[in-house]
Parts: C-alpha cells; structure tokens; sequence
C-alpha cells in the first residue's frame, strides 16, 4: 500500500484541531496534578509529643528566691526635675512648633560650625537681590513631591537671616556635588533677580 500523505494546511482548508486528550496543557495544570500526595495530618489532640523538652540551656534545677519586702523603700529621682519625667507623657507625641523649634536650632548650630570651619563671612538673607557673591545658610529641599534633582533643589533659609525664604538653586556651575533634602548647607552665589540664586560654592558640614 502507498504510503499516506500528509494533508497541507492552508487557509482554506484548515486542518482539523485536535480534540482536548488527558494530555492537554489543561489537564496538565490543573489543582490535581499539582497537589502533592500528602498523608492527612494527625488530630491536634492525638499528637505523641506533647509537653515534650526540645532544648535547654544552663541550669534551671530549683531556683530559689528570697527576699524582706520593700515597705521601706523610697525613689529618689537623680538629676535636675525639669529633665526628668515626673507625670505622665505622651510617647511619640510631638508638636509641629516644637519640631520647628528643633530644626531652627539644628540650622543655627550647624551654620556656626560651617562659619568656624570654613572661615566663611556674615551670612545674609536668601531673598534680598545681590549682584556680588553673598554666602547663605539654609537647609536643601525640593520644589515638588518627587525626586530630587538638578531642577528641583530650593534653599531654605534659616530663621535668623532669611526668615524661612525659599529660593530655587542653580547648580550648572558647580564642578560636583551631592545633595539630599534636610541638607544643611551653606553657599556662596549670585542673587541678581532675587528670584534664583546660581551657586558658585558649596559648603557642606
């Protein structure tokens, strides 16, 4: 007998689909094929090891305990009062003025260290227009809820000199840098519009 053909497919005659066997990628995947043989687990009250001592370490063998009582007791607190809690306080709990009160001060020591170090000049105003190069203090924040990035980086003056003034920073002068929102930093540049300080130095702590 002649051998048999293979029939062509073509998009006009199709050849016929297969019909779905036992192995189909359905049957393949299915819950049954990938649930595991298990044996089905003991009743929780029929377990064998129950109370059972797994590991120890030293020697616990009759601890004995004594004591006279502490009627007679008294506290004594150490330290000054006012840095002591003597009532009760709420953990975790702070005020956004007292956060402010911290920042400030933070920025105001940081800045005196950075003067000392540095040997910098009187620090002036972010906001007041200078056609010469001023050096400023202030911590870096961003303009926008995103990413920092070379667009984005404003100064926040101190409270003492800028009264909290914000001002876009122009950084394309600068060799390298690195910065990150909360940065305090002072900086030497030009303010000629009072609208964008271009950065000419920046002194990290």
């Amino acid at each position: 007998q002649g051998s048999q053909k293979r029939s062509n497919s073509t998009p006009e005659t199709p050849r016929p689909k297969r019909t779905l066997s036992s192995r189909s990628p359905y049957a393949l995947f299915s819950p049954n094929s990938f649930s595991p043989s298990v044996t089905p687990s003991q009743k929780y009250t029929s377990r064998s090891s129950r109370g059972e001592v797994v590991a120890s370490f030293g020697s616990v063998q009759g601890p004995s305990w004594s004591g006279r009582g502490g009627a007679g007791c008294t506290p004594k607190l150490f330290g000054v009062p006012e840095e002591n809690l003597t009532k009760s306080y709420k953990f975790m709990f702070q005020k956004a003025l007292d956060v402010r009160e911290v920042l400030s001060w933070r920025i105001e020591e940081l800045g005196d260290a950075l003067k000392n170090h540095h040997h910098l000049e009187e620090f002036t105003s972010v906001l007041l227009p200078a056609q010469e190069p001023v050096t400023v203090l202030g911590q870096i924040g961003c303009d926008s809820n995103g990413k920092l990035n070379a667009k984005s980086v404003v100064l926040e003056g101190d409270r003492e000199h800028s009264s909290g003034g914000q001002i876009p920073l122009n950084l394309s002068e600068l060799k390298e840098y690195s910065l990150f929102p909360g940065q305090i930093v002072a900086l030497e540049g030009t303010n000629s519009t009072g609208r964008m300080m271009v950065v000419s130095k920046l002194y990290e702590v």
